[in-house]
């Protein structure tokens, strides 16, 4: 049997196939955009990795209250202070969140792509750091439960639970 030229030339662009030219990839990121890295963490955190996060405040806990000494307190830190800000929600919710930033150093995004969602568990404020922080909790509550309106120190114990049960075994109510 006598080999065809033909199938030598079918075999070498299949193997060239798996190794796109520039050309190629090229049209690619033309026709389909350029690949996002971790796109669904991209979407959660308002355009920024999860590694540069240092602080955020979902749309519920900023309807719940006003976080504003929170993000003035990390803005302090020095350690994150680029704001990322969902841009879908009502102005006047975030508008206290854009002053305090400018007024603290901090640079803002206002992000308004359909992707960053209003709903009570997307994100509203995202403070970032511009590399890898590595920070944990970043969630407002974990973070920073000192600023949370009605967060009662735990009441004072009765002293039938402060004292124990000997104590209240030899020393019961009504004698005196």
């Amino acid at each position: 049997m006598k080999s065809s030229p033909n199938k030598e030339r079918m075999v070498q662009p299949m193997a060239a196939n798996n190794e796109k030219s520039g050309a190629e990839q090229r049209i690619e990121n033309a026709i389909y955009g350029t690949p996002k890295i971790k796109p669904d963490e991209q979407r959660k955190y308002l355009g920024t990795f999860r590694e540069r996060v240092c602080l955020t405040i979902s749309v519920k806990e900023l309807h719940e209250q006003n976080w504003q000494p929170a993000l003035v307190a990390e803005l302090k830190r020095g350690i994150g202070n680029l704001v990322f800000l969902n841009g879908n929600l009502p102005h006047e919710e975030i508008h206290p969140y854009l002053l305090a930033t400018n007024q603290h150093g901090g640079s803002f995004t206002m992000k308004t792509a359909p992707e960053f969602k209003t709903d009570p568990d997307s994100l509203a404020v995202v403070v970032a750091a511009k590399t890898g922080v590595f920070q944990s909790p970043v969630d407002v509550e974990k973070r920073y439960p000192q600023f949370k309106v009605g967060q009662h120190p735990a009441a004072k114990q009765t002293d039938d639970e402060h004292h124990g049960f000997f104590y209240r075994l030899f020393h019961q109510k009504g004698e005196e």
